[in-house]
């Protein structure tokens, strides 16, 4: 007994399906292949271990800049610490700075963690007004309970003074 069916059309059915399987396998592998090296996953800093963000790899590292940490230097390079209020990491910065970053403030920076585990930043991207915060910094600050959108203003209309 034959495990190919006895139909001459189903044959060629099968032997066209047969096929195509192959090439469209192989086809869908290049495509993820290709494109492993442009997605960018992203982490906090209690989430950026040496597991989950291996040294050299690109990722999108997010959370509040701690007070006090900002330290700029003469040619350039702005060092910073940023934190989830769980884990602090460490971040270094070649450029210059978006206008709205400040101490306290909710960041993503792009880069790739060096040998030493400090994030060299190739991109720094900061909140653009008094309410906004980068929607993965507040999901991953409410999952850990410490985001506390009550400190904020309710309102857009309570956030501006007018002078009389």
């Amino acid at each position: 007994m034959s495990w190919l069916p006895k139909s001459p059309k189903a044959r060629r059915r099968l032997w066209v399906v047969a096929a195509a399987a192959p090439v469209l396998a192989l086809a869908v592998g290049l495509s993820l292949w290709a494109m492993q090296d442009s997605v960018t996953f992203f982490y906090s800093p209690s989430e950026a271990t040496a597991d989950k963000a291996p040294e050299g790899r690109n990722i999108r590292l997010g959370g509040l800049v701690e007070v006090g940490s900002v330290q700029k230097s003469g040619d350039g390079v702005v060092a910073f610490s940023v934190t989830d209020n769980v884990g602090v990491t460490r971040v270094v910065y070649h450029g210059d700075l978006p206008d709205l970053f400040r101490e306290g403030q909710g960041i993503v920076a792009q880069g790739a963690f060096g040998a030493d585990r400090t994030f060299h930043a190739s991109q720094v991207l900061a909140k653009h007004d008094e309410n906004y915060m980068p929607r993965e910094v507040s999901d991953r600050l409410k999952e850990k309970g410490e985001w506390r959108p009550e400190a904020a203003p309710t309102t857009a209309a309570a956030s501006k003074t007018v002078p009389l």
